[in-house]
């Protein structure tokens, strides 16, 4: 059993409370999971608190998958909602609890539909389906899940504003600089929690009568609990982009008998750009700005370990390559490209954010140069007019280095990666001067191993029975995820966090 103290930084010994509130449905943290809960919990008539640690509510993601939703059926989209669990499940090695999958897939048209209606139509957005989440590898198959607020079709609307309105027009009571300490138990069952007013000190008990959902996010901010749960994290990357999941709902709960995932899960981006000489295991920023930030970091360039030596096929999954690299010397790797970046971007057919054009991030492929040559004039990428000269920048072995590129233009020109399998369409040469370069690592948005729920969003014991009036969702839930993020289901943990959200509010409140 944990010792919350030790994981959280807050004092739980000797607690005085200072004043007592009541609430019947208390939310611990106001991010997808939680704001979805409190509406769901609200909209049932219940009394809800919500309790977040923060100053402001989390980022409401802007990619929200789905299946069957109000703004696929407009675009004529079907997903066979059997080969996308099948997916999921055997990209997790079936490490998970394929029911829960199922009850995502059944429920998750409800949640994303409900967020279009609710949120975005009273202020003149809707949702666009994304149709074309197709992949051209069999192994890394592709499926239109991703559902984008816009008004205009062109860019994103970012609702968090309109939805913490909401909320507040339902009768939620949004309680900010408040931490949670310790959950309260009466024979068993969930009571309540003690939290800590953040701005004066003060504890306060909150009693919950219909009960406590758990919406912290994982622990990706805990270096503690990553050496214990997760200790090949802090080798892999270099960033974490959640700064405010230290693992305080996973926790607590444990304390009071409960289980989580017993092997770790995450999301990593492959855009962690490192300054040259860096050694990762210096290295852990911890960022809610996501600082040196690099998006063609995810594009399938030459990428190459820290011998300059090729070592995986780039045109895969994002986090696959932080993996890779994490089986080669120092962890971190190189990504070299030529002056034509901006016109190989508009060949890959990239999904998700990582494409060029909405809803990808960078709107065009200038706005991508632009984005890059920042990275440049921080020193942060290199460029040069000879493979030789950049290797020496990047400290890696020149004649390596210079073979790597002989090699890779090879390839393009025989139109087929015989060395690693990538897409023909994905080969691009090294020839254009002058040339880039930069040293890269993983950034960790977050962490999926959680706590293990049944479908009632019930957090179990270690008998597998559910322990009363205690809910979790979002990344403090677990049995959904394994290992590494699907990226090819895009707005996927979105979609998970809001899904069972609404579903643990819609079950607190019938207590």
């Amino acid at each position: 059993m944990l010792n919350l103290q030790n994981v959280d930084h807050y004092e739980v010994n000797d607690i005085d409370v200072k004043r007592t509130l009541n609430t019947e449905v208390l939310v611990i943290g106001a991010g997808n999971a939680g704001m979805m809960a409190a509406a769901a919990a609200a909209e049932k008539q219940a009394q809800v608190t919500v309790i977040e640690k923060e100053d402001s509510i989390n980022l409401l993601r802007l990619g929200l998958g789905g299946v069957g939703t109000n703004a696929q059926k407009r675009a004529g989209l079907t997903i066979n909602k059997y080969d996308l669990v099948e997916y999921l499940a055997s990209f997790a090695q079936h490490n998970v609890d394929e029911g829960l999958i199922y009850h995502w897939a059944n429920h998750s048209a409800e949640a994303v539909n409900w967020v279009e209606d609710n949120i975005l139509k009273p202020h003149g957005a809707h949702l666009r389906s994304e149709p074309d989440a197709m992949v051209t590898s069999s192994a890394y198959t592709g499926f239109p899940t991703e559902n984008d607020p816009t008004i205009d079709d062109k860019t994103f609307a970012s609702y968090g504003q309109w939805f913490q309105e909401k909320v507040e027009s339902m009768g939620v009571n949004l309680r900010f600089k408040t931490a949670l300490i310790k959950l309260l138990t009466i024979n068993g069952q969930v009571s309540g929690a003690i939290v800590k007013d953040l701005s004066n000190g003060e504890y306060i008990q909150i009693n919950a009568s219909k009960g406590v959902i758990l919406c912290t996010g994982g622990y990706s901010a805990n270096k503690q609990l990553l050496k214990e749960w997760n200790p090949l994290a802090l080798k892999k990357n270099v960033y974490n982009d959640s700064p405010r999941s230290n693992g305080a709902g996973i926790t607590s709960a444990l304390n009071i008998g409960a289980i989580k995932d017993e092997e770790p899960a995450e999301c990593i981006f492959d855009r962690g750009l490192v300054p040259i000489g860096t050694k990762t295991d210096d290295m852990y920023v911890q960022t809610a700005t996501y600082k040196d930030w690099l998006w063609l970091g995810s594009h399938p360039l030459l990428k190459l370990n820290m011998r300059g030596q090729r070592f995986a096929n780039e045109s895969v999954p994002y986090q696959f390559i932080v993996n890779a690299a994490s089986k080669q010397p120092g962890y971190l790797y190189a990504m070299i490209w030529d002056d034509n970046f901006d016109e190989y971007a508009k060949q890959f057919h990239m999904v998700g954010c990582a494409r060029v054009g909405f809803p990808g991030y960078m709107a065009s492929a200038e706005k991508l140069r632009e984005d890059t040559q920042q990275y440049v004039d921080k020193g942060l990428v290199v460029k040069a007019d000879t493979i030789e000269e950049l290797a020496q920048h990047l400290q890696l072995p020149v004649a390596n280095v210079k073979a790597s590129v002989k090699r890779n233009n090879e390839l393009v020109n025989d139109n087929i990666d015989k060395d690693f399998g990538k897409e023909a369409y994905r080969l691009t040469s090294v020839n254009k001067k002058p040339y880039y370069g930069c040293i890269l690592g993983g950034r960790i948005l977050c962490t999926f191993d959680g706590l293990r729920i049944n479908k009632q969003m019930e957090v179990m014991d270690n008998q597998y029975h559910a322990i009363p009036h205690l809910y979790a969702a979002g990344n403090d839930s677990g049995g959904f995820f394994f290992g590494s993020y699907p990226d090819r289901v895009p707005g996927l943990a979105a979609s998970h966090a809001q899904t069972f959200g609404r579903l643990a509010g819609q079950q607190a409140a019938q207590n």
